[in-house]
């Protein structure tokens, strides 16, 4: 996908899924990707993802150069929760945006948070992450990840032109560390990336989603 497409686009709600039932790993349990507790919920939820992108992870952590790790935040989230987070960034975009009619404000929505019904995080497909040095220090990438496209003036994007070099240099190490696996990224939030989900299945040409929400 040359042009950025949302998640709320028609296009990714149209991809079927056909869940492989393959199970959620929990990476508190593995000593080779280190987790941030900025996210972390009392019941250990966004230390979670399906297997094979747990075992993806560990690939591209091998890519990276000497002294850099990944820095797993967030993965598999309830879809309650997810509910919460969209509810909440429409709500904060409506008095900012009162010419755009319910629709449009839940696609302007969808470039910070996914809509519930296609979120790869409800099906433990998406990651949040960073890049760490050897004790744990988050790199400078630009933004604080999470950031919004209100807070970061667009530098959440991927692509953001203006980032200072090293910036640029940190997120194409993580880029190109990620793709090299299969992952694919969510243009405007240089932190999200995920594999089977219906976003996936979309910019790599897959005929259906692997991974479908879970309860």
């Amino acid at each position: 996908m040359n042009e950025i497409v949302l998640m709320a686009d028609a296009r990714v709600g149209s991809i079927p899924v056909q869940d492989n039932g393959e199970p959620l790993v929990d990476m508190r349990l593995r000593d080779d990707l280190r987790l941030d507790t900025l996210w972390a919920d009392p019941h250990g939820h966004y230390a979670h993802l399906r297997a094979d992108v747990v075992a993806r992870l560990e690939q591209a952590q091998e890519t990276l150069p000497d002294g850099i790790r990944l820095l797993i935040v967030e993965g598999f989230r309830p879809a309650a929760l997810q509910r919460h987070y969209f509810d909440e960034y429409v709500d904060e975009l409506r008095p900012l945006h009162p010419e755009l009619s319910p629709h449009e404000l839940n696609a302007l929505a969808s470039r910070y948070v996914s809509p519930p019904e296609v979120a790869p995080h409800t099906a433990g497909a998406a990651v949040d992450l960073t890049l760490c040095d050897a004790n744990g220090t988050e790199l400078d990438m630009g933004t604080r990840i999470n950031a919004s496209p209100e807070e970061s003036e667009g530098r959440c994007y991927t692509d953001a032109e203006g980032l200072w070099p090293a910036a640029q240099a940190n997120r194409d190490i993580l880029s190109h560390a990620l793709a090299s696996v299969g992952l694919v990224n969510y243009p405007t939030e240089w932190w999200h990336w995920s594999y089977g989900d219906r976003y996936w299945a979309l910019a790599a040409g897959a005929p259906a989603a692997l991974y479908g929400p879970l309860n």
